[in-house]
């Protein structure tokens, strides 16, 4: 069974970091492209970042490029999304995802698997 489980969210203050983790188990991560999304209440959930080792190069929102990083750890099965100088607009539910390409996190393209989310919430 494909699981992908996030965690790390919580309540931060404006301007301070956040490191999420997503666990892949039932897949090989390898093999996949994983994905961040969030949705900020009231809005669309919009693509955030992606990683694949099979898709070299840099997939991040472009707004959020000088703040955010994505990164792996093949020996964890875990992507993680590093978040700084948080914003109170940087609120929202982050869920990762697996897509066919990480060219497909931007637009409206359907995703293979989704986790449950994690919450974030930047207010002072």
């Amino acid at each position: 069974e494909v699981q992908l489980v996030e965690s790390g969210g919580g309540v931060v203050q404006p301007g301070g970091s956040l490191r999420l983790s997503c666990q892949a188990s039932g897949f090989t991560p390898d093999d996949h492209a994983i994905a961040w999304f969030r949705q900020a209440p009231g809005k669309e959930r919009e693509g955030v970042s992606c990683i694949s080792r099979r898709e070299p190069g840099r997939f991040i929102a472009t707004s959020l490029k000088d703040r955010f990083t994505i990164s792996s750890d093949n020996a964890k099965n875990t992507v993680y999304l590093q978040m700084n100088s948080l914003k109170p607009d940087d609120t929202g539910v982050y869920y990762c995802a697996v897509p066919n390409s990480c060219h497909h996190i931007f637009g409206n393209h359907e995703m293979k698997y989704w986790g449950k989310g994690t919450q974030v919430t930047v207010s002072s």
